[in-house]
């Protein structure tokens, strides 16, 4: 394709950069020549949009991997930058965030002398604490696992103030759950309670996990497309996985009769039905059954039969 003329321009206008490119160059690519000419920084903090269409504030983010013909761009067009801000990879978040849970939960159960100074009598730990301390410890190195064995993350990175956000986040809920949970003066629920509140919780760890394998075999290598995702609790559910983690924190707080480990629950099941309700409205937007296109079908966003 022949070359044309493409401005490079902050969103006040001013124009940072001309390139001469082609409509078959990849947008990373002039993120690349971009990032050469030394005024703008790396390409995983450059975020390229075209110009807002008339009475709209935000233009179409321009996709790492698609060519320039697919936007229409020709010679004199014009395309805005912005700066993301300092950046991480998105797996060495997730690692550091459930690390923490995972280190921080135990230490309340194996130092009480330490969290628990007032407290002179030897403290026995009943079953049911060593029981949710093993618990909480598989989810989160299960978690770990996941990020580096199973996930396709959709972007390389993320801004760096999301690692100090979501550590604080869970670190701080992991010792508030922990520090009553193991408390000395803790009461344990009835041995049926919570051996079958644990039972189903594991199932429902299983679950989670079958789902993120589906979850991470709906796009072939380097697909980034939208696809609908089938199979197991799927096809009732859109967002499968987060009902599953979900149930399993809803047991773990019925496990322990613990009052922050339920409101640990609701914190996180407040956040996913935002990130549910979001994700169904863009299948049901994607998946139209106009022109072609596949009908999205009938399901529940996250928690049937409430949501």
């Amino acid at each position: 394709m022949a070359p044309f003329k493409l401005a490079i321009q902050s969103r006040s206008g001013r124009v940072i950069a001309s390139l001469d490119v082609s409509g078959d160059e990849a947008v990373m690519e002039v993120k690349k020549r971009l990032h050469a000419t030394g005024k703008v920084p790396h390409p995983c903090r450059q975020r390229l949009t075209l110009l807002p269409p008339p009475g709209e504030k935000r233009g179409r983010v321009l996709d790492d991997d698609k060519p320039l013909s697919e936007y229409g761009l020709a010679d004199g067009s014009a395309i805005l930058f912005k700066d993301l801000g300092p950046q991480i990879g998105y797996a060495t978040v997730f690692f550091w965030e459930y690390f923490g849970p995972m280190v921080v939960y135990p230490l309340f159960l194996l130092f009480p002398q330490i969290f628990y100074p007032w407290n002179k009598a030897p403290v026995q730990h009943s079953l049911v604490q060593q029981v949710a301390c093993a618990y909480w410890v598989f989810h989160y190195a299960k978690r770990i696992a996941e990020t580096y064995l199973v996930h396709r993350f959709g972007h390389a990175t993320m801004p760096i103030f999301n690692l100090f956000k979501n550590c604080s986040y869970y670190w701080g809920f992991a010792a508030f759950v922990s520090y009553f949970a193991n408390h000395p003066l803790y009461s344990p629920p009835a041995d049926l309670q919570w051996k079958l509140a644990f039972a189903l919780a594991m199932a429902c760890q299983i679950s989670n996990f079958y789902c993120h394998i589906i979850l991470a075999n709906l796009r072939a290598p380097g697909d980034k497309g939208y696809k609908i995702p089938r199979g197991f609790l799927f096809n009732y559910i859109t967002c499968a996985n987060y009902s599953a983690e979900i149930w399993g924190w809803a047991l773990f707080a019925i496990g322990t009769q613990c009052l922050p480990a339920l409101l640990f629950m609701l914190a996180g099941a407040g956040q996913m039905a935002i990130w549910a309700a979001a994700k169904h409205a863009r299948l049901r937007k994607i998946f139209d059954g106009k022109d072609g296109r596949e009908k999205y079908p009938r399901r529940w966003i996250m928690l049937p039969p409430f949501f």
